[in-house]
């Protein structure tokens, strides 16, 4: 099989006079934790929505796992588990018996050990004969994973899985991706607009804007695409400045403070320069990078990034 999970080409949506997703390119590999990003309206959701084949593209073409949707829709969503906006369950129903009838409404054998290794994974097994009535929204976004979890999905799509979660929810989910990708060896396609969330767990990316994709690529090489400030809270400033003047370091020197010193670096140059302070003998008490993936968003999402 090949490693491509998803190759998308020229998709394109229209509703009446609207353009919701326009000649749309995306790739996906085995073992991504593939970032969907984009702002409101971006299309991500439609294009969502046609990755499982729950609306029909305008035109162009979408094939998961070497073979198109179009031709092989029941095949493909075998293989496919996802969450699209908020899950839904019975309220009265305990989340032992929602799943099981789930499990039966989607033609598959599931015994009670797999649908309780499921509820263990979203670490819902202590919780498993109460009525969802009675779970928090982090829970219920927790057994909606494990609801698409039942069938031992190859690829998980996840609609803005922390919507509406507190921190707390959010580490949680966070985790259980990170789990799923790892140990579990699923390929993940994440839609979100939680920049940091995506910054701590994709693998890879894409940001659309009015439908059109805008920059696809690694995490790390898109961040270090441009530089970015960080500031250095050091002791022995002074002498950290005069060592900096006689070093390779100089030209990237910014400005500073009583404590700090602030420097122009691409992203993979901060550890470099790190070390290079601890090897001479100072403590670096703090390292702030004034660059993130939210600004990297904002550049593109704006219009000067392409």
């Amino acid at each position: 099989m090949s490693d491509q999970i998803i190759e998308v080409r020229g998709l394109t949506k229209k509703f009446k006079n609207i353009t919701a997703v326009n000649n749309l390119d995306l790739n996906v590999y085995r073992g991504d934790v593939f970032g969907f990003l984009g702002p409101n309206g971006a299309g991500k959701s439609t294009t969502i929505r046609m990755l499982l084949s729950l609306i029909k593209p305008t035109s162009g073409s979408i094939k998961i796992f070497g073979k198109s949707i179009k031709e092989n829709r029941e095949e493909i969503l075998r293989q496919v588990g996802a969450i699209v906006e908020k899950p839904d369950f019975y309220l009265y129903l305990s989340a032992y018996k929602n799943l099981e009838i789930f499990g039966k409404l989607s033609g598959a054998d599931i015994s009670k050990k797999k649908i309780m290794e499921m509820l263990d994974i979203v670490g819902l097994s202590k919780r498993a004969n109460s009525k969802v009535k009675t779970y928090s929204h982090g829970m219920k976004q927790r057994l909606g994973l494990a609801q698409a979890l039942l069938h031992d999905p190859e690829l998980i799509i996840l609609d803005e899985p922390t919507t509406g979660l507190d921190p707390q929810g959010m580490k949680e989910i966070r985790e259980l991706i990170l789990y799923l990708s790892k140990t579990k060896n699923k390929t993940i396609f994440l839609s979100s607009h939680i920049l940091r969330e995506v910054e701590l767990i994709a693998s890879r990316m894409i940001i659309i804007n009015k439908g059109s994709a805008q920059v696809e690529g690694t995490v790390d090489d898109l961040l270090n695409m441009d530089k970015l400030t960080v500031t250095f809270e050091i002791d022995k400033l002074d002498d950290a400045i005069n060592m900096i003047n006689n070093s390779e370091w100089k030209e990237k020197m910014g400005s500073s403070s009583s404590r700090e010193i602030s420097f122009q670096l691409v992203h993979n140059e901060i550890s470099s320069l790190n070390r290079f302070f601890v090897e001479r003998g100072f403590s670096v008490n703090s390292i702030i990078p004034i660059r993130s993936l939210e600004d990297f968003f904002l550049k593109i999402t704006e219009g000067d990034g392409k």
